[in-house]
């Protein structure tokens, strides 16, 4: 295949201002997180409502989070390896928001066949989508550009616009049509994604390979490939190297070329062991950022004094993110005029630890909260749910075994639950019979104070005489406490800015270490890495059985080491990648 060649009378000179294909994505990306983190602000909830979901606990939900977070990041690795081979960054992007749709669509109807074939469809869409929607924002900027690292801040906050008004909108519509209607929002906002970035195709596509690259005409980026990318040259010098382009038919200035030659003089394997370095490492921050699906969610419903479901908590994190971002911007350009911009690594570092404080706030928070008594008087506008810590608590407290078992046990047998459904029973009546008090919420409203409903399920499970018997201690154990939102808020943006400084600075890194002939691939490896970080929430099933103040000690503490490998690592990173 021949390769691109650059006219000889073509200025050699690096981007200046930022192409009109960044914008083009940042829109399509934006849209895409609206849908994407429109499902993740109601699917736990959604499994645990009893009557427009399934009644599941909150071990169970998490679990499918867990499960389902995974194989949606994991995914990515095989869509990079589709799309450099075969069929390209841009319409693997499009072939991704189709399936986008179909997941959303069907998780508008109240199913679990429905619910299993729509996670499997969002899987397949983030697959193709996530990771060549990503390559194309680099692929935007010459080799060794340090634009780079500031447009993918810049495309990140695209995604946390999208992210901040997802909750807010699933929330008004949630609590006006329920949650069916709300998921069908969410393949609307796809469907504008996709239809971004086919009307405005023409800005983020290359001429056929082949051509020859003339001068500037408008601004049009024919950078990101809409095909594989045949025709470029090996990245360790083997070969002569094919200019690379950018916007308006731009190159590289000689410093910008210098930087890349340096990364090109080291080995390609060497390249790609520093990558999965970086990779192990945020594993870790995977597993404790994205607890805001699950465990932070129910700490927002459960434990946060506000007068909003644990819905709304998922638009505070990318809401800092869109008021954060346009400043740290702005301070790493300054530094880099002063020559004291940190490099990449380091600046990942900074966000490990950024992260590990973030749960300590969060640790105070829990300690304080675990550490209030609850009265009686508070009773009458509290909210009571028993969880298997409250169940561990009660037996050393001595109340009986019996009573705690039945405090755990179903209000029918499963056979007989088994047995109904053969005879017709329809599923949400199943569902209210399968209830458990343990993970059930007990909740002011109706005319009754959730003290109320406590006492009534009590009576159901141990009769009037044990109910009165045990009634005060099972209510004290059981009563929620909630802490100032400042608490969460504060929390929220310590971790984002921690995250500014690690997820865009580790597509940024990919994008400028990954040899070019297999970046999609490598941009799927951070994706891999990502999954694995994911499934690790799973932790958060021992959130009904541990103290919330254990909880998040625990992950900050997992953080902060973390924090200090990549501390003692940055050395021979940097070496292995120079110039990022």
């Amino acid at each position: 295949m021949a390769a691109t060649t650059m006219n000889s009378t073509t200025e050699t000179h690096d981007l200046k201002a930022h192409p009109k294909g960044l914008y083009v994505l940042f829109g399509t990306e934006m849209w895409e997180r609206f849908s994407f983190y429109s499902m993740l602000a109601l699917f736990t909830l959604y499994l645990r409502n009893p009557e427009q979901g399934f009644g599941w606990t909150a071990a169970e939900a998490t679990n499918l989070y867990a499960w389902y977070l995974m194989f949606v990041y994991a995914s990515p690795l095989v869509g990079g390896v589709i799309a450099d081979w075969k069929l390209g960054y841009r319409r693997a992007v499009m072939v991704g928001g189709v399936f986008f749709m179909a997941g959303h669509a069907l998780l508008s109807i109240r199913s679990m066949p429905a619910v299993y074939a729509a996670l499997t469809c969002l899987v397949i869409g983030n697959g193709f989508f996530k990771p060549n929607v990503s390559t194309m924002v680099g692929n935007l900027y010459p080799e060794g550009s340090r634009l780079k690292d500031r447009a993918y801040s810049i495309f990140y906050m695209g995604i946390n616009v999208g992210a901040f008004t997802a909750p807010i909108v699933m929330e008004i519509v949630k609590q006006k049509f329920g949650y069916h209607p709300a998921f069908a929002i969410a393949a609307f906002g796809m469907l504008i994604s996709v239809g971004i970035l086919w009307r405005f195709k023409r800005y983020v596509e290359e001429p056929k390979v082949g051509a020859i690259v003339k001068e500037p005409i408008g601004d049009v980026a024919p950078v990101t490939v809409d095909a594989p990318p045949q025709g470029v040259s090996r990245q360790d010098g083997g070969e002569a190297r094919t200019a690379p382009s950018t916007p308006g038919g731009m190159y590289a200035s000689d410093a910008h070329t210098n930087r890349a030659s340096v990364m090109d003089a080291v080995p390609e394997w060497k390249r790609i062991a520093a990558l999965i370095v970086i990779f192990l490492i945020v594993i870790v921050f995977w597993m404790v950022f994205h607890q805001n699906g699950s465990t932070l969610t129910y700490w927002a419903d459960d434990n946060t004094d506000w007068n909003v479901s644990g819905t709304i908590s998922n638009a505070i994190n990318p809401g800092w993110i869109i008021l954060l971002t346009f400043p740290l911007v702005w301070f790493w350009k300054w530094l880099d005029g002063k020559g004291m911009e940190p490099s990449t690594p380091t600046k990942m570092a900074l966000g490990m630890f950024l992260t590990a404080l973030s749960f300590g706030i969060l640790f105070v928070a829990a300690r304080t909260g675990e550490g209030f008594v609850a009265q009686p008087s508070a009773y009458a506008t509290g909210n009571f749910r028993v969880t298997e810590r409250v169940v561990g608590h009660l037996r050393t407290k001595g109340l009986p075994d019996d009573v705690l078992k039945r405090l755990e046990a179903k209000a029918l047998p499963d056979e007989t639950i088994a047995r109904l459904k053969m005879e017709g029973v329809s599923d949400d009546v199943l569902t209210r019979l399968k209830m458990e008090i343990v993970g059930k919420k007990f909740s002011t409203g109706d005319g009754q104070s959730g003290e109320q409903k406590f006492t009534t399920a009590l009576n159901g499970l141990l009769g009037a005489e044990q109910t009165q018997r045990y009634r005060d201690q099972i209510l004290s154990e059981s009563y929620l406490f909630r802490v100032s939102a400042v608490w969460l808020i504060l929390a929220y943006m310590v971790i984002s800015l921690g995250e500014l400084m690690l997820s865009p600075m580790g597509l940024s890194l990919v994008s400028k270490v990954a040899p070019l002939r297999m970046r999609g691939m490598m941009m799927g490896g951070w994706f891999v890495a990502t999954a694995v970080g994911n499934k690790l929430t799973a932790i958060g099933v021992y959130w009904e059985r541990w103290m919330q103040s254990s909880f998040f000690v625990i992950l900050g503490t997992m953080a902060l080491i973390m924090a200090f490998v990549l501390l003692v690592l940055l050395r021979p990173l940097k070496k292995a990648m120079p110039g990022v």
